[in-house]
């Protein structure tokens, strides 16, 4: 940890669990003294977003969060007080727990129940996707990848569509990497969760939730939200070559 170094700016992820405890405060900052504010200065440092050569030595403390917790209170529109400086990121946060609050809460929450679970925190980065910094495509969708990387549950939804006869083909497109490939692409398909997380939450998921998808596809439904579901995107494709026909 850098001595004397500022801290790095709050990262998206950060804010939004700082504002989930000030809007459950109805909205008003936090004191030092509020065992959330300790509870959630520990999180944050558990957090590997910031890597540990960029911290400064007062990294995420409590009264950081304290100080954060006052940008996010006086962000709110309306506020009458004086208003510090918590920057754009901030203001973008707090728009969104106005306009869906229990959507930005159930994001919370999973952040917590995955430090809890000690899953890494800081999901992937390496999706390749387009529109990584909107809200969808940042954090839901590296979640939602994250959740996909899920190697028994996909294992046993391949076992369970061999044992029942069926094919590794895409449920959108019907491509197999068997037939394209031949050995090579032989036990090859990407599983996606039809329904998004922050839809239904933290929860045990089953076999039944995943679609098997080819890699063009499952990319389709990720470039961006709002992400449509296997058959949705089945029909997109339907009206584009009706319309090219």
């Amino acid at each position: 940890m850098a001595e004397g170094r500022r801290a790095p700016d709050w990262a998206w992820e950060e804010i939004v669990l700082a504002c989930d405890l000030v809007v459950r405060n109805d909205w008003k900052q936090l004191a030092e003294d509020d065992p959330q504010v300790a509870e959630l200065s520990e999180l944050l440092q558990k957090m590997d977003i910031h890597p540990p050569e960029v911290r400064g030595d007062k990294f995420r403390n409590t009264n950081g969060v304290v100080r954060k917790t006052a940008d996010i209170a006086t962000a709110r529109p309306g506020y009458q007080g004086i208003k510090t400086n918590g920057g754009r990121r901030t203001e973008e946060v707090v728009t969104e727990f106005i306009t869906r609050p229990d959507m930005m809460h159930a994001l919370a929450a999973s952040l917590r129940s995955s430090l809890a679970a000690g899953e890494p925190p800081d999901l992937p980065r390496e999706t390749g996707y387009e529109n990584e910094s909107e809200m969808e495509g940042r954090y839901l969708l590296r979640l939602h990848v994250y959740r996909e990387r899920n190697r028994s549950l996909r294992r046993r939804k391949i076992d369970s569509v061999l044992a029942n006869g069926g094919s590794l083909a895409c449920q959108v497109c019907e491509f197999d990497f068997a037939q394209t490939y031949g050995e090579r692409g032989q036990g090859y398909i990407e599983c996606h969760h039809v329904e998004p997380l922050h839809v239904g939450g933290e929860k045990a998921r089953s076999i039944r939730e995943l679609a098997l998808l080819c890699s063009n596809c499952h990319r389709m439904i990720h470039t961006k939200p709002p992400w449509p579901t296997p058959a949705e995107l089945k029909e997109i494709i339907r009206q584009a070559n009706g319309r090219q026909g």
